[in-house]
C-alpha cells in the first residue's frame, strides 16, 4: 500500500527598508560577523550565537540562543549561499523552538543592495514552509518581521556610530 506524501504549501512574505550605512558594512555585521556582534549589542534578548559547524561559509550552522526569559530558547539556521560581491545570503531555520509542528523549516534571503545615498536597500524574503492544510498566522509573522528589523536597526545604529567598524 502506497501513501501519498503530505505536499506543504509554501507561504511567503516579503521586506525591505533603506538605511544609510553602505551594503559591504551591513552585509559584514549582519551576515558574516553575527555571531561575535549581535549578542554583544542585544544582550537583552540574545545570550551568544554559535557556529556549530563550518567556517562561516555555506554549509555553516549556527544556533542562535535566546536571553533567558525569552519566548524561545533557541534556533538553528544553516547558510545555504553567499554572494560576498553582490551582498546576498541565503540561510534556512532549519531547528528550534521558534519552529512548530506544522512549520517544517523556513527559507530567507537577505540582500543589500547599494542606494544612490551612498546607503543600502535591505530585501528580505521569508519562506514558510508548513505542513499541508496548515495556515500561517500572518500576526506572529509580523511581529517576527519587526524583531528581525529591530536586530537591523540596532546594528545599523553601531554602524552609523561607528563609522570605522565593518569597513
Amino acid at each position: 500500500m502506497t501513501q501519498n506524501p503530505q505536499h506543504m504549501g509554501v507561504t511567503v512574505f516579503k521586506q525591505e527598508f533603506a538605511s544609510p550605512v553602505p551594503p559591504h558594512r551591513m552585509f559584514k555585521a549582519l551576515i558574516l560577523d553575527s555571531h561575535n556582534l549581535v549578542h554583544k549589542l542585544m544582550p537583552q534578548a540574545i545570550q551568544s550565537i554559535d557556529i556549530l559547524q563550518g567556517e562561516g561559509g555555506p554549509g555553516t550552522v549556527k544556533q542562535i540562543n535566546f536571553a533567558k526569559g525569552a519566548r524561545y530558547r533557541y534556533m538553528k539556521h544553516r547558510i545555504d549561499s553567499l554572494d560576498m560581491e553582490n551582498y546576498r545570503c541565503k540561510y534556512t531555520l532549519t531547528e528550534g523552538d521558534v519552529l512548530s509542528e506544522e512549520i517544517e523549516y523556513i527559507g530567507y534571503e537577505v540582500e543589500f543592495e547599494k542606494a544612490s545615498n551612498g546607503g543600502c536597500v535591505c530585501r528580505m524574503r521569508s519562506e514558510y514552509h508548513t505542513r499541508q492544510g496548515f495556515e500561517i498566522n500572518e500576526d506572529e509573522i509580523r511581529i517576527g518581521k519587526e524583531r528581525a528589523i529591530g536586530m537591523y536597526r540596532v546594528v545599523e545604529a553601531y554602524l552609523f556610530e561607528n563609522p570605522a567598524a565593518y569597513d
